[in-house]
């Protein structure tokens, strides 16, 4: 078994696409002409998002809508980089909501963590070996 992808239940995909494409720096991998869903590309996996109609309709039951939740959701995106302090900022800078500073855990890992315009808790870290 192999992980194929996440995808990630918003209201709107393109402005999920556009923050994750300026904060992160991920390439679009495409957009559905109905517009409501779309990938980036992340690697070996990719990170998707899906308008809640669509995925209300494929799932056959409601959910928690991490936007409309005051706290994250028990799940987070991580995003691998080298400068943590860096991407967090510009992740800030573009409309990024701050929920922990970068810290080093006693692995030697540096992570930080940010909830996107759409509610998805986004933790940025240091690669680790695998």
């Amino acid at each position: 078994m192999q992980l194929a992808w996440t995808i990630v239940y918003v209201a709107d995909v393109a402005a999920s696409l556009d923050y994750f494409e300026r904060a992160f720096g991920l390439a679009r991998g495409m957009l559905s002409p109905d517009g409501g869903f779309g990938t980036l590309c992340t690697g070996s996996t990719t990170l998707a998002f899906c308008d809640h109609a669509t995925a209300r309709d494929s799932v056959g039951c409601d959910y928690v809508v991490a936007a409309d939740s005051p706290r994250p959701l028990g799940m987070e995106i991580g995003l691998a980089t080298e400068d943590v302090a860096a991407a967090l900022a510009r992740a800030l800078a573009v409309g990024g909501t701050l929920l922990a500073q970068p810290v080093t855990k006693p692995w030697g890992q540096t992570v930080a963590y940010l909830r996107a315009p759409d509610g998805t808790l986004v933790e940025l870290c240091t690669p680790m070996a695998a």
